[in-house]
């Protein structure tokens, strides 16, 4: 398989038992509409007669796993790290969006459910944004540090989805589109760093401003993205995501101060220990960036920056 140290069989069980019993409960409702109405078209069922908490927690349990919310992320990490680049951007870029796409298809159908349990979810989301930011600050492996910054960021797109408003659900649909290409571009710069030193440790990989000048500038775009710096539609969709749970709740102030302040803080940590500070020894022989690395950086940066400007597409 992939992976060349021996922590890959214990990602590879992270993520296949997760997986499993994330998705058991999420089977077992699928079996019990058809044996109620025989099919499993969604005009055809009646989802008043199935609006109740056990199958609202049963559909959302296997799509949580995916997004992975707070309490069910400890597989992502390892995913990410023990997987290859290729696997990295797909997981990051398509295959966390899918636990999103299901969650808002659930959502609709059972909103009774839905506007009773929210709030457990948009509490254990912003406890967990808040925790993971301070556990980023402590990461020295670049390549975990963005693993649980999409943590942070899918569990701002959860409690924007939770409150059931309008702007939630276009706020988390914007989100997973921006953090998707954003964080497929961290990895892939991670990925040149690794192939260049051999190491994804922030600390062997200081100082490198004087050696790939070039791919400084794309690091500090995107790490800018991450923190949602303007223009970019992680800002536009954190704005929106803030409004939504502003209004949902004026209590929850303090706390969203908090986990956009400490989200901020780790992109600014990831960039400045990386690319400022003095140079390692071990970093004189490396080859410079060449014109792939620029061109996979340029497909991910346009949409990220020029979609804001067409959000009608959104709407």
């Amino acid at each position: 398989g992939w992976g060349y140290q021996s922590e890959r069989l214990n990602a590879a069980l992270y993520l296949m038992f997760y997986c499993l019993f994330g998705s058991l409960p999420l089977l077992i409702v699928i079996f019990l509409f058809f044996n109620i109405f025989g099919t499993l078209h969604y005009e055809l069922i009646s989802w008043s007669l199935l609006d109740n908490n056990f199958i609202y927690y049963f559909m959302m349990f296997g799509f949580l796993v995916k997004l992975p919310m707070f309490f069910f992320h400890s597989w992502l990490p390892k995913a990410h790290v023990e997987s290859p680049i290729a696997g990295s951007m797909i997981l990051a870029g398509v295959l966390l969006k899918l636990g999103g796409y299901g969650l808002y298809r659930s959502m609709m159908i059972m909103m009774k459910s839905s506007l009773s349990m929210n709030f457990i979810f948009i509490s254990i989301s912003l406890m967990g944004m808040i925790y993971l930011s301070l556990v980023c600050l402590r990461q020295i492996d670049m390549k975990i540090l963005v693993a649980y910054s999409s943590v942070v960021h899918m569990s701002i797109m959860l409690m924007s989805m939770m409150t059931m408003t309008v702007w939630g659900f276009y706020s988390g649909l914007i989100m997973m589109i921006g953090h998707g290409l954003c964080s497929s571009a961290l990895f892939v710069i991670v990925n040149y760093f690794y192939e260049r030193t051999h190491s994804r440790n922030i600390l062997i990989n200081k100082g490198m401003f004087y050696l790939l000048p070039s791919l400084c500038l794309w690091w500090f775009i995107f790490c800018s993205i991450n923190m949602s710096a303007p223009i970019s539609l992680n800002l536009m969709s954190e704005i929106m995501a803030v409004c939504c749970l502003l209004s949902w709740s004026k209590y929850l102030m303090i706390f969203l101060m908090l986990g956009v302040f400490f989200s901020s803080i780790y992109s600014i940590y990831l960039f400045a220990y990386s690319f400022h500070g003095k140079m390692s020894s071990l970093l004189l022989k490396i080859y410079p960036n060449n014109i792939n690395n620029f061109v996979v950086m340029l497909l991910h940066w346009i949409p990220l920056n020029f979609l804001i400007l067409k959000m009608d597409l959104f709407m």
